[in-house]
């Protein structure tokens, strides 16, 4: 029996390589598609074919139809949107496009809500999941009554966003204002978050929820390293197990009426021991690779999933998998951290029974040369360097 093939979005992102060779090593026939011609994803021995559409954000009707009419001519039968770019336009012509392919997304409005940090926030208060003290910005008086009366510092943080992108630390009641302005010039209206010190470990729960929202696969990883320093993607990860936090992170998510994947990210604040919830990232997460190395095949449970409309749950992984994003994360990570030389496990550590790497493996390296072509092409643009060696983008 032939197998339907996926069309893998986003193929430049770095989560793209790990879920093109996990369905391609299942036999799948994966395309992998992109609106830039040099991706990662399309060196990739089991990408079968790339391909490459209409910007999404910027001719987003475009690009529905361009889905659409592959997937008439057979390009592809099941589609894998895996990035906010192609998730926000697939999500909102639903309708459409499920009339030709088989989608693994929730509809528009669960997708909006669960990117909408200040509904989260208050659907995770309503549930009594812990989360810090967070206030959506009305007027002038709600900015003058956190400068007098919060604790600081304070985070500003776009509703809508992922990674540290709009991420802004304020010290000083004094400067609350100004911060705020030139945030919102960019992220309107973006909420305020009380800081949760250093000092607790971060960590991501992951989840596949049927389309009864009833869990299907868990995992969850520690954070050990990141870029920026002070806050963003996971350089360094492992794996552990975590039963009280992936019970809050499936109940959150089955309020939402969630099906897919998901992870729910949660920090440990030192101040009292607590798990405080930081966000939903309602797609694909830039770890994938991590839980895959460990025994939940996430892309390809939702394949599955997908095409036979329900799979037996599966929780079984190896705690102690360490996966790393070595180029350029934790190399950024060791430039900017005053302590590189006391890191655990330490920078120069590169091999190890239980060691994997996001994009590295010595049976497909082409994504790596993919990566040095972009990279090289990434030079040429003059807010490159300013973009990503900032420690406090």
């Amino acid at each position: 029996m032939t197998l339907p093939v996926v069309l893998v979005t986003d193929a430049k992102q770095r989560k793209a390589v790990p879920i093109i060779r996990s369905l391609g090593r299942q036999g799948i026939s994966v395309v992998a598609g992109d609106d830039s011609r040099i991706s990662m994803g399309f060196f990739s021995r089991y990408c079968q074919k790339s391909i490459t559409y209409p910007s999404p954000d910027r001719y987003p009707e475009r690009f529905i139809d361009w889905l659409i009419s592959q997937a008439r001519h057979g390009l592809f039968q099941v589609l894998f949107a895996i990035d906010e770019r192609t998730l926000d336009v697939v999500t909102r012509y639903q309708q459409e496009l499920s009339a030709y392919m088989v989608l693994t997304t929730v509809d528009h409005k669960t997708y909006s809500q669960a990117r909408d940090k200040a509904k989260t926030m208050a659907l995770a208060e309503s549930l009594g999941i812990p989360c810090p003290r967070t206030a959506l910005i009305s007027d002038d008086k709600t900015l003058e009554e956190i400068a007098a009366q919060w604790d600081f510092p304070v985070i500003i943080k776009p509703r809508s966003s992922s990674g540290s992108r709009g991420l802004r630390r304020v010290d000083s009641p004094k400067d609350l204002r100004s911060c705020y302005q030139k945030v919102s010039a960019d992220y309107p209206s973006p909420l305020v978050q009380e800081f949760i010190h250093p000092g607790g470990e971060t960590f991501g729960v992951e989840v596949l929820l049927n389309r009864e929202s009833q869990p299907r696969a868990t995992f969850v990883h520690r954070r050990l390293r990141e870029y920026p320093i002070s806050g963003g993607p996971s350089t360094l990860r492992e794996s552990v197990a975590a039963p009280e936090l992936t019970e809050l992170g499936v109940q959150l998510l089955q309020a939402m009426g969630w099906h897919g994947v998901a992870m729910v990210e949660f920090k440990m604040d030192p101040r009292d021991g607590r798990a405080k919830l930081m966000e939903v990232n309602p797609k694909f997460w830039g770890s994938i690779a991590l839980p895959i190395a460990a025994g939940i095949d996430f892309p390809f449970l939702l394949y599955r999933l997908s095409i036979e409309g329900d799979i037996a749950r599966s929780n079984s992984y190896r705690t102690g998998v360490l996966c790393r994003w070595l180029l350029p994360g934790d190399i950024l990570h060791f430039v900017f951290n005053p302590n590189r030389f006391q890191l655990t496990p330490s920078f120069f550590q590169f091999t190890g029974k239980d060691l994997h790497y996001d994009l590295l493996d010595w049976g497909d390296l082409g994504p790596i040369w993919g990566m040095a072509c972009w990279g090289l092409v990434a030079l040429l643009k003059p807010d490159f360097w300013k973009k990503s060696l900032s420690p406090h983008r």
